[in-house]
């Protein structure tokens, strides 16, 4: 009974609870009492001080590293000198980002300056091979017979103003062609029914496409020439050549339009279904429209996989000189085909023209990738002049109708009420 009186009076909880705070802040140690309240840390921005600390670090890793190279060990080698001198910088920025900062701000600066690396080093590699490509075929390039004329005349000891790649662009646009028209609805339909259609037989099937994103081109050339060319009976052409491209291209545009798929807001397709859309038209109105950025950027991925590769093109379509524009009969050559079969001649001409023929593989993809970009970067629901355009003259259209529906139905009128005033 009295601990029920006493729970019942107000104000004895309150008590209770600050007697209970009072013993426990006199229970703390001294050393607690004195802490100050520990600051926020903000981990964004670039501050001087990790400015000074990383050109500190990479001048001390140098010249460490030069001093081992040169003084203190036997080593040589270019790359052993870049991967110790690289553990010695991040070893030694730790250690001078530990005098300002704690330890998850210790941690988190060594994996920042760690992942800007590995930035700059692919960065650099992609820019050392564009440039040395570029810089390889400067003989090749300011011909313009390079361009609009095949190999039909050249042989192997002439000059640079002799033959070119016509050949060999024109088989790279026709088996690319044949292979989007194949890759791109396909590609599409398979990814729509994959996030529209869920199901046990769509788990399979993502599985299957993720296992063959891995699938080495060599092996779908071998397919492709197994099925079509020996079994089938099909010439090596341009169009078994498209074939294996599509083997390639077509399960990373599968992937990437999954993934692109799955980000479009589940609320968009509530409200479709909720205003009586069907399935169909939703993913048709809806689903791709909103994700056509991604989706382009699927197929310019599925594009450069396809547009680079040899060895399957070279199992399917044969070598030629010759420009054959008929993709059923036939070799065709393309631009990856003739750079490799380029380089391999001991001639430096032959030489020059491999390294010209990857300079133009490289200048069309990024024509594509423009193309590409230009069509399908516009934003969900923003259309083209041609297509804001049509939309006036359709608005104009239907205002006319109406106008004249409207002017039909006061003629009738009048005319109804015509005999009625005749009568009075």
């Amino acid at each position: 009974m009295g601990t029920l009186a006493t729970e019942s009076i107000p104000g004895t909880e309150p008590a209770a609870e600050s007697k209970a705070a009072t013993a426990a802040a006199t229970s703390l140690p001294a050393a607690v009492k004195g802490m100050r309240p520990e600051t926020r840390r903000s981990t964004s921005g670039l501050r001087a001080t990790d400015v000074y600390a990383a050109v500190g670090a990479a001048a001390a890793s140098f010249s460490i590293t030069g001093l081992l190279y040169t003084r203190l060990t036997g080593f040589t080698g270019f790359v052993g000198f870049v991967v110790i001198a690289y553990v010695l910088f991040i070893g030694l920025y730790a250690l001078l980002i530990s005098f300002d900062e704690s330890g998850p701000a210790v941690r988190d600066r060594i994996v920042s300056a760690f992942v800007h690396s590995m930035g700059v080093l692919l960065l650099i590699a992609l820019v050392s091979v564009v440039l040395y490509t570029l810089w390889e075929a400067r003989r090749a390039l300011p011909h313009v017979n390079f361009f609009i004329e095949d190999m039909t005349n050249a042989g192997p000891l002439e000059p640079l103003s002799v033959g070119g790649i016509r050949h060999a662009v024109i088989g790279t646009l026709i088996q690319i062609a044949l292979a989007l028209a194949v890759t791109v609805p396909a590609g599409l339909l398979c990814a729509v029914f994959l996030n529209e259609v869920p199901g046990r037989y769509a788990r399979f099937v993502r599985t299957i496409v993720e296992a063959m994103t891995a699938l080495p081109s060599v092996v779908a050339g071998l397919f492709i020439y197994a099925l079509a060319i020996v079994a089938l009976g099909v010439d090596k052409s341009g169009l078994a050549a498209s074939l294996a491209i599509t083997v390639m291209m077509l399960p990373i545009v599968i992937r990437a339009s999954d993934v692109v798929i799955r980000l479009v807001p589940g609320t968009l397709r509530e409200a479709s279904y909720a205003l009586g859309a069907p399935r169909w038209r939703t993913a048709w109105h809806v689903v791709l429209p909103t994700a056509r950025s991604g989706l382009t950027t699927s197929v310019i991925l599925g594009t450069a996989r396809g547009i680079g590769e040899t060895s399957p093109v070279l199992l399917t379509a044969g070598v030629t000189t010759v420009t054959n524009l008929n993709p059923l009969s036939g070799p065709m050559i393309s631009l990856p085909l003739a750079t490799f079969q380029f380089v391999k001649s001991p001639e430096q001409t032959f030489i020059d023209r491999g390294f010209g023929t990857a300079a133009t593989l490289l200048l069309l993809v990024l024509v594509l990738f423009v193309i590409a970009r230009v069509i399908g970067g516009r934003g969900p629901g923003q259309l083209t002049r041609r297509q804001l355009h049509r939309k006036v003259l359709g608005s104009r259209k239907d205002l006319r109708r109406i106008e004249g529906r409207r002017s039909t139905e006061q003629l009738s009128t009048a005319l109804a009420q015509e005999p009625t005033r005749s009568e009075q």
